[in-house]
């Protein structure tokens, strides 16, 4: 399918990579917003192959569970020549860095390195020496002629990992060096966890060298253009109340725009809908049976009381919900938090119009 719409979000990110590296960015927005797919279009359509590397770490298919785990996905292994091994044993790594990276390529989905350097990594757990390795392969494209940006893909999968403190901080740590003090490499950072997002916001260890970019679900306008767009590749006929009844359904999310178009070659459009919305129905109310059968530690007349506030309007001040209720809709993905404006609402149309469905 092609790419559609998000210029805006283009425009703004190209911007920031054609200055010099001087803030860390998280892109964050609702579950499947399209934030990868923003990203993996600007990264194969719109940098210039003469100017740019791309690092891209995509943690999102895998499980990291461990320090090891990180620091298998973030590199690429290769086989080291017999000089190679030599050189490095005489000399440090950080000095005889191998000439391992192909400028040519736009992207690179991990950091080249020697199965031996690796191996001592994984082995002594310093993530100083890693970050020192990385820094120099940065400074080596930089020296090549092209400007690195490194970009990590659902980073908060390792919020809580651990290696003498949490290496989430050594890893902000890190990317502030790359940013704000050296200006080597642009970082972006995506997530769609708004909790991690939340927390990152609140660090004060981040104050003043992060920015953020929202990838939202479409506005009605853009999302009624995307209906019709995707209506027309399938080669499906829809009238304007046809257009409009998706969307009062599923609102602007494109995953639930093209399954409800895709489904439209073998069934009804309105028993499509209905049954989405059923679905969408049955797992709130699943969830809240769970709740009130003590399964979760909060007040289940409380959480009734959360989501009422959600009935006739789709956006609310975070505050109006306990913190933990708050916290347990946004995990289990029933509510999405901006933090910075501070303002919270579900997750999608549908899951809104689950929520007012039950109301009534």
């Amino acid at each position: 399918m092609k790419f559609f719409n998000r210029e805006k979000e283009i425009k703004e990110i190209l911007s920031i990579l054609e200055d010099e590296p001087n803030n860390i960015y998280f892109i964050f927005g609702s579950i499947n917003s399209g934030k990868t797919t923003l990203i993996k279009h600007i990264i194969e359509n719109k940098l210039n192959r003469d100017k740019y590397v791309v690092f891209y770490i995509n943690l999102r298919e895998h499980f990291i569970s461990r320090y090891e785990d990180f620091i298998e996905v973030l590199f690429n292994t290769y086989e080291e020549s017999f000089i190679e091994k030599i050189k490095r044993y005489f000399l440090s790594f950080i000095k005889d860095l191998p000439n391992n990276i192909d400028i040519n390529s736009t992207i690179l989905t991990g950091i080249p390195i020697p199965k031996n350097l690796i191996n001592e990594f994984l082995s002594k757990k310093n993530s100083e020496n890693v970050f020192k390795y990385l820094t120099k392969i940065f400074e080596d494209v930089k020296r090549k002629g092209k400007q690195p940006i490194l970009i990590i893909d659902e980073l908060q999968k390792i919020g809580d990992l651990k290696i003498n403190g949490f290496l989430i901080y050594e890893l902000f740590n890190f990317f502030i060096d790359l940013t704000k003090e050296k200006h080597i490499c642009h970082v972006l950072c995506l997530s769609s966890d708004s909790l991690f997002i939340e927390k990152v916001y609140d660090e004060a260890m981040l104050r003043d060298r992060v920015d953020y970019i929202l990838v939202d679900d479409f506005d009605e306008e853009t999302a009624l253009k995307f209906i019709n767009f995707y209506a027309k590749e399938k080669n499906i006929k829809l009238d304007k109340k046809e257009k409009e009844l998706i969307y009062s359904y599923v609102g602007g999310k494109p995953i639930l725009i093209i399954k409800v178009i895709n489904k439209m070659k073998i069934k009804n459009l309105s028993d499509i809908l209905d049954e989405l919305l059923k679905v969408e129905i049955s797992k709130l109310e699943n969830l809240l049976e769970d709740i009130k059968e003590g399964n979760y530690n909060v007040n289940y007349e409380e959480v009734i009381e959360s989501l009422k506030l959600f009935k006739n309007t789709y956006s609310i001040p975070k505050s109006k919900i306990k913190k933990d209720i708050r916290n347990l809709l946004i995990k289990k993905n029933y509510l999405f938090l901006n933090p910075v404006n501070n303002e919270i609402k579900p997750q999608s149309f549908l899951i809104w119009n689950a929520i007012k469905e039950f109301y009534k």
